[in-house]
C-alpha cells in the first residue's frame, strides 16, 4: 500500500480558511474563481481545505483575483506557505488527539498568548510532577507509559516560554486553581513557587483572580487566546478533555477577546498576584 499522506497542519488549513473567506467576501463561487484564477475548481476546493499547499505568490494572486487591499492581512497570509519542515509535535500526531497537536503548532506560531483557567495550572506553566499527578487522574486511567508520554509533550510545548525572542505570555489564574492538591502538599507547593518564579519572567504575566474578587463572564472550561500576526489571524482554543476546539470566526474571536479582557480587569495585578500566591505557599 502507498504510504498515507500526512493531515494538513493546523496552519496549512487555517490559510485555507482565509482564503474562502476572501472569495466569499468577493462574492465568488469556487468554480467563478477558479476561471480567474486558471486553474480547476476542485484544486480551488483542495487548497481552501488545507489538502494542497500554495505558495506566497500564488496567495498574492489569490488576493488580487478577490479584490483584497489589506496589504497587511495579504502578507500575512504569505507568510504562512512554504514551510515544508514539520514541527517536533508531529512525532506525536498517531498518539495523541489532534486538538493537542494543533495547539502545540499554534503555541509555536503566535506572536503573543492570553490564557484563563479556573480549576487548573495553565499546561505551559506546569512542573512535570504537577502535570504527571494530573494525568493519573484521566478517565479511564492511562498505563504509566501513556502518562510519561503526555507529560514529556507538555514539558516539550513549554519550550516557546524560554525562546531568545518569546512572546508575550499572560495567565489569568483563578485562585481555586492554587489551592488544588494535585500530587500532595509537595508537590503542590513545588508547583506554587514554580509559578512564582515563571511570573517573575520579563515575558509571562500571571494575574490571579481571588475568591472575593469581581465577578466576570466565563464559561467553566479554559480558553487560550491565540493572537496571530494580524487580528484576522487570532485563534481562541476551547479547552477540553481530547484537546482544544478551535475558533476563529470574527465574531466569536471578538467574543472571547472581551471575555478575556474582562476576567484579567477581575484579576490582581501581577505584584498583588504573586504576593497572594505566596501566601497559599505558606498555608501549603
Amino acid at each position: 500500500m502507498p504510504p498515507s499522506t500526512p493531515p494538513p497542519t493546523v496552519r496549512r488549513r487555517r490559510l485555507g480558511t482565509e482564503l474562502r473567506r476572501l472569495r466569499e467576501r468577493a462574492d465568488l463561487s469556487a468554480t467563478e474563481a477558479a476561471a480567474r484564477l486558471g486553474i480547476t475548481q476542485s484544486r480551488v476546493s483542495n487548497i481552501e481545505a488545507g489538502r494542497y499547499g500554495v505558495s506566497a505568490d500564488r496567495v498574492r494572486a489569490f488576493a488580487r483575483s478577490y479584490d483584497c487591499s489589506d496589504q497587511v492581512l495579504i502578507d500575512a497570509l504569505a507568510a504562512m506557505t512554504g514551510e515544508r519542515k514539520r514541527g517536533w509535535w508531529e512525532e506525536y500526531r498517531d498518539t495523541l488527539a489532534s486538538g493537542l497537536i494543533d495547539l502545540a503548532e499554534l503555541e509555536h506560531h503566535a506572536t503573543a498568548v492570553r490564557i484563563a483557567q479556573l480549576i487548573n495550572i495553565p499546561g505551559l506553566l506546569q512542573t512535570t510532577d504537577h502535570a504527571r499527578a494530573l494525568f493519573r487522574e484521566a478517565v479511564p486511567p492511562l498505563l504509566p507509559h501513556e502518562i510519561e508520554h503526555r507529560v514529556s509533550f507538555r514539558i516539550k510545548r513549554q519550550a516557546v516560554l524560554y525562546r531568545d525572542k518569546s512572546y508575550p505570555y499572560t495567565a489569568i489564574v483563578h485562585e481555586a486553581a492554587l489551592r488544588m492538591q494535585f500530587g500532595g502538599p509537595a508537590a503542590t507547593k513545588a508547583q506554587l513557587e514554580h509559578l512564582i518564579d515563571m511570573s517573575q519572567r520579563r515575558n509571562i504575566t500571571v494575574a490571579v483572580i481571588p475568591f472575593d474578587g469581581a465577578s466576570f463572564p466565563t464559561s467553566g472550561h479554559g480558553v487560550d487566546y491565540v493572537h496571530g500576526p494580524v487580528p484576522q489571524l487570532d485563534t481562541a482554543v476551547l479547552e477540553g478533555a481530547h484537546g482544544g476546539a478551535l475558533v476563529d470566526s470574527a465574531a466569536q474571536l471578538e467574543k472571547y477577546h472581551l471575555t478575556m479582557e474582562r476576567m484579567e480587569k477581575a484579576a490582581l495585578g501581577p505584584t498583588q498576584s504573586r504576593d497572594l500566591i505566596h501566601r497559599i505557599v505558606k498555608a501549603t
